[in-house]
């Protein structure tokens, strides 16, 4: 059996980024004592806890810290000071922003997947929601969150730039993925309205040309935000740009039943990162109720990736086990909720086949 000694950067960030991180940790411990692993874990700052130590989101050392490691995992970022005060120039989430544009990290992929036990939970149909499994794919280094930006008391601008480069790389990604899943892209864009979506579309039929095994669809974002909610089943890759990208995959945990279950990953050239889609969601701070499952979920993407298919397996199985069993947090448990800590306990113990009784 091929042991793994991987080096991994963990930044906890804001909110309830530092609880559910603990959890993943549990459930890594759990892979390293089963199979003999060794992740070396070194700690960096981001975001608002940042700015309060450092005075910046995000610091050199973070980034090189991010660099020097085999790969990230990330809390969350953000804090509703900040949010409520238009006024401050320096914000948590540019330290995110910044990492993702020092590391390269262009692509990112949010899977989408309903589990039946939780068809009750999403306010949508079981029989629309049943078996819904697709994967966004986000442009993560560009668009209107990257552009110049400029405001007076009066009047404001965000400039979208995009070049074929960038439209390029991530859609090969995409292309490589669906040529292992359905063969299926569906690119959603605006280009009955925007140059940038235009350009879209133009990059991605000429890629499309060079890969006819792969059925290519083009729909524009308003109707895309309406067919997920009703035919999720038609899609399996989602291609789209940063901003696109973002909002959809916040739509589309209505399906699933909680964003908090939701993990992604960030690709670059030579780096990656991982994290649940769900922000720093402040106001569970410190309660242990906040769902972690989003986060673990991200470290058995983690484990796939880099080659460790049956850790990767044990983790998604133990997963599904607390949702079949109700050992969940009360954002999909209302009636009977477990705490943060009792999930990540409950999934540790489940990896190492020592079944305990529901703790809560």
């Amino acid at each position: 059996m091929k042991i793994m000694v991987m080096k991994i950067a963990i930044l906890p960030g804001d909110g309830i980024g530092p609880e559910i991180l603990v959890q993943s940790l549990k459930v890594l411990k759990a892979i390293s004592l089963k199979f003999g692993h060794k992740f070396l874990i070194y700690k960096g700052l981001i975001g608002a806890e940042s700015i309060k130590k450092k005075g910046l989101p995000i610091t050199k050392e973070t980034i090189n810290l991010c660099k020097s490691s085999d790969t990230i995992l990330l809390g969350a970022v953000g804090d509703p000071l900040y949010d409520n005060d238009p006024t401050r120039n320096i914000r948590p989430e540019q330290g995110l922003l910044e990492l993702r544009k020092k590391l390269c990290l262009y692509c990112n992929m949010r899977p989408i997947k309903t589990y039946n036990k939780l068809l009750k939970v999403a306010p949508i149909k079981q029989a629309v929601i049943k078996n819904v499994n697709f994967v966004i794919f986000r442009e993560l280094t560009s668009g209107i969150y990257f552009g110049n930006k400029w405001r007076s008391k009066y009047e404001a601008y965000d400039i979208c730039t995009y070049n074929k480069h960038i439209i390029k790389k991530i859609a090969m990604k995409a292309f490589e993925t669906a040529r292992k899943r359905k063969k299926k892209i569906t690119l959603v864009d605006k280009a009955n309205v925007l140059e940038t979506s235009r350009l879209w579309r133009e990059t991605v039929k000429e890629i499309a040309q060079e890969n006819q095994d792969i059925k290519v669809d083009y729909i524009f974002i308003d109707n895309a935000s309406m067919q997920i909610v009703l035919q999720p089943r038609q899609f399996d890759i989602l291609l789209t740009d940063n901003m696109f990208g973002d909002i959809l995959s916040d739509e589309a945990s209505v399906l699933v039943g909680s964003l908090g279950l939701l993990p992604s990953v960030s690709f670059g050239n030579h780096y990656s990162l991982y994290e649940p889609v769900h922000g720093s969601f402040t106001q569970a701070k410190g309660k242990n109720i906040a769902n972690p499952l989003g986060s673990i979920i991200s470290v058995s993407l983690m484990l796939e990736n880099f080659g460790f298919q049956k850790e990767s397996f044990l983790i998604n199985r133990a997963v599904t086990e607390s949702i079949n069993l109700g050992i969940t947090t009360k954002d999909i448990n209302t009636k009977n909720p477990c705490t943060t800590s009792a999930v990540g306990d409950f999934l540790f113990s489940s990896i190492l086949n020592k079944r305990k009784r529901r703790i809560r």
